[in-house]
C-alpha cells in the first residue's frame, strides 16, 4: 500500500491511497498539525466524533490543522461500505471537508504501514493495538506523533492540545 523508508521518523515519509485510489504523499502536510483518525460509519461513536471533527476542522483548518480520516472495517464490521459510500456518508451527513482515505486495516499483519508507525510511536493504554473505531493520533508540524487518544475521547476535548501545536494557545 505505501512506500517508506526502513525506519521512518515521521508520518511525512509515508505515501497512502486516497478514497479514489490516488497516491497521496504525506510530506505534502509538512508544516501542518495532523489529527489522524480511523473512522467508521456505523459505530455508536460515529455521530459525536464526526460532528466534533467537522467543528475542529472548520475552526482550525485555516490555522494549519488537517484531519486525515482512514475508514476501517476491523471493529464490528462497522465500515462495510465502498469508498464512494463512505465519502458520501461523511461529506453529506457530516459536512466533512477534510480528506478521507482508502479503507485500511489498523491492526494485524495487514495493517497499513502508516498505522504500524503510529502505534509504535505511541502505545495505547492497553498496548499497541488500536482498540476500536475513532482512535486518534495527534501529529506535530514535523510529522512526529505527540499524543494518542482513546476512541471515547471527544475530539473537542483535545482542542487545547491542537492549539498548543498550532502555536495559538
Amino acid at each position: 500500500m505505501a512506500s517508506q523508508s526502513e525506519n521512518p521518523q515521521s508520518v511525512h515519509e509515508f505515501t497512502v491511497k486516497d478514497a479514489k485510489g490516488n497516491d497521496v504523499d504525506l510530506s505534502t502536510y509538512k508544516g501542518k498539525v495532523l489529527l489522524i483518525v480511523n473512522v467508521a460509519s456505523q459505530c455508536g461513536l460515529t455521530n459525536s466524533n464526526y460532528t466534533e471533527l467537522t467543528k475542529l476542522y472548520e475552526k482550525y483548518k485555516d490555522q494549519g490543522l488537517e484531519i486525515l480520516a482512514f475508514p476501517c472495517n476491523q471493529f464490528g464490521s462497522q465500515e462495510p461500505g465502498s469508498n464512494e459510500q463512505i465519502m458520501e456518508f461523511a461529506c453529506t451527513r457530516f459536512k466533512a471537508e477534510y480528506p478521507i482515505f482508502d479503507k485500511v486495516n489498523v491492526n494485524g499483519d495487514g495493517a497499513a504501514p502508516l498505522y504500524k508507525f503510529l502505534k509504535s510511536s505511541k502505545s495505547g493504554f492497553l498496548g499497541d493495538s488500536i482498540k476500536w473505531n475513532f482512535s486518534k493520533f495527534l501529529v506535530d508540524k514535523d510529522g512526529k506523533v505527540v499524543d494518542r487518544y482513546a476512541p471515547t475521547t471527544a475530539p473537542l476535548s483535545i482542542e487545547k492540545d491542537i492549539k498548543k501545536l498550532l502555536g495559538t494557545a
